[in-house]
């Protein structure tokens, strides 16, 4: 496209080269009084809302995470932009929307062949030619690791080695040994390690969790506690899964400890999240059952809808020094808004031929202003947990727009965080206020709509097929 593309070229494909085109930058950061900040990424897979103690459960125990709500900030109305993993995890590295990017789904998606709408088809990797975070601070000095679950594509070309990432590790790493805990010990080993290798000098730590996720499994002496500990009287109590939560809980803690031990904690941004709501059952199967493994109330439903339990997350931001601790922010905030962010911190420019739908959340962070924009969006045109919809929040108001029948729902979350009050035949007009002013969004991004479906059979709707993994379904 021009010098700065081929520049991106390079990187993309020139491997340990590009590598070492990178240090010059770095040993002139290395001579600058004020170091770039560092980045700790933490994303969790399906955790819940209410999952934290912070947050609100009453039988999990997430001491570290707690601790780390008290040194930063506590977003409570933060969004991921999917309520399924790899269009969330796409938007935190593009800056996008899912429906601009093309990942819809998580990857490969699942197949209704006889449902009512035939849905568009799911790009099955994040794009070379999208500019991720990772590769935008790389080429200003730091030191990028993608350290865990990665779903954004397969086969070599696709990996996070062709996306900014000098450091990789994966579930197939040799470092990484699975001790029946998610791969959570050997993530941490290595993320640990990434920053001792990296305490002076810039780094982004993408660390990429593949639990809370099911299966279920969780070190025996956690369990052990869980099934012994008193369950109050309402929610969801598992205690594998629980034991899993305070697992990761630790993670965190240990993390946080090396950032200490190496007192670069000052100058070290930590992000706490979660790609998409809670998943309430283990429908694989558990021990030949059909386990009951969390609750995301008082959000209604889950993993995979529109609704509040599907896409409200956990967000925590610790940056000692510029965040006040122990401060609470309400402000609607999506998983598209951490790319601007960064660079906003780093001090970096975007790349003008880069599209970015977020924005920076540092004034919020700050706490010197607030952000522009007036609403936030969602397009998940696939079948899951739900049927094809759309949503759009605006201040305290939501609508969902469901494809297969064009019905609508709007709810008003300060007064009604369960969406239990449908107030679409109440408000007509905010409801097609805010449905006019959702499908222009999705015009501008070029959002692909689902069509009917010409092998469309009501007895069969309902069936799945197995799962593509190749190559979309046309």
């Amino acid at each position: 496209m021009n010098n700065r593309m081929n520049r991106r070229d390079f990187l993309k494909f020139a491997g340990s080269a590009a590598t070492m085109a990178a240090l010059p930058h770095f040993a002139l950061a290395a001579d600058n009084p004020s170091p770039k900040p560092n980045f700790v990424f933490i994303l969790i897979d399906d955790m819940g809302w209410s999952d934290l103690a912070c947050y609100g459960s009453r039988f999990h125990e997430t001491p570290n995470i707690d601790r780390l709500a008290r040194q930063g900030m506590r977003f409570t109305d933060a969004y991921a932009a999917c309520p399924v993993c790899s269009p969330t995890r796409a938007s935190i590295l593009a800056g996008q929307y899912p429906a601009r990017v093309g990942i819809t789904d998580f990857i490969p998606g699942h197949q209704r062949p006889w449902a009512k709408l035939k849905v568009p088809r799911n790009r099955l990797q994040l794009p070379l030619e999208v500019e991720t975070i990772a590769e935008l601070l790389k080429e200003h000095g730091y030191a990028t690791a993608c350290i865990g679950k990665w779903h954004l594509g397969t086969g070599p070309q696709f990996q996070p080695d062709r996306q900014g990432f000098d450091t990789v590790v994966s579930n197939k790493s040799p470092q990484v040994r699975n001790q029946n805990d998610k791969f959570v010990t050997g993530y941490t080993d290595s993320a640990t390690d990434f920053i001792q290798a990296n305490r002076d000098r810039p780094f982004l730590l993408y660390l990429s969790h593949n639990s809370v996720h099911i299966k279920l499994e969780a070190p025996q002496w956690l369990i052990d506690k869980y099934q012994n500990k008193p369950k109050p009287p309402t929610g969801v109590n598992n205690p594998i899964y629980a034991a899993m939560v305070e697992h990761l809980d630790s993670s965190i803690g240990r993390i946080m400890a090396k950032l200490e031990e190496l007192k670069i904690a000052d100058r070290t941004v930590v992000i706490f999240f979660s790609d998409n709501g809670g998943l309430y059952q283990a429908y694989g199967g558990y021990r030949g059952q059909r386990a009951i493994v969390t609750t995301n109330a008082p959000l209604r439903d889950e993993k995979g809808t529109l609704y509040e339990g599907g896409i409200r997350e956990p967000l925590i931001v610790r940056w000692p020094g510029v965040v006040k601790p122990g401060t609470t922010c309400s402000a609607l905030v999506s998983s598209v808004d951490f790319y601007p962010t960064f660079l906003d911190i780093a001090g970096v420019k975007s790349n003008p031929n880069h599209t970015l739908d977020g924005e920076s959340i540092l004034p919020l962070l700050k706490q010197t202003g607030t952000l522009k924009r007036d609403a936030i969006y969602w397009h998940y045109p696939h079948y899951h947990h739900s049927t094809p919809a759309a949503a759009i929040r605006q201040g305290n108001y939501k609508l969902i727009e469901f494809f297969e029948d064009g019905r609508v729902e709007l709810y008003n979350l300060k007064t009604d965080i369960s969406e239990k009050n449908n107030l679409a035949a109440k408000m007509p007009q905010k409801a097609a206020q805010l449905q006019k002013k959702l499908a222009a969004w999705r015009k501008s991004i070029g959002a692909k709509m689902p069509t009917p479906n010409p092998d469309f059979d009501p007895a069969r709707a309902h069936e799945w097929l197995r799962r593509q993994r190749s190559s979309p379904r046309k």
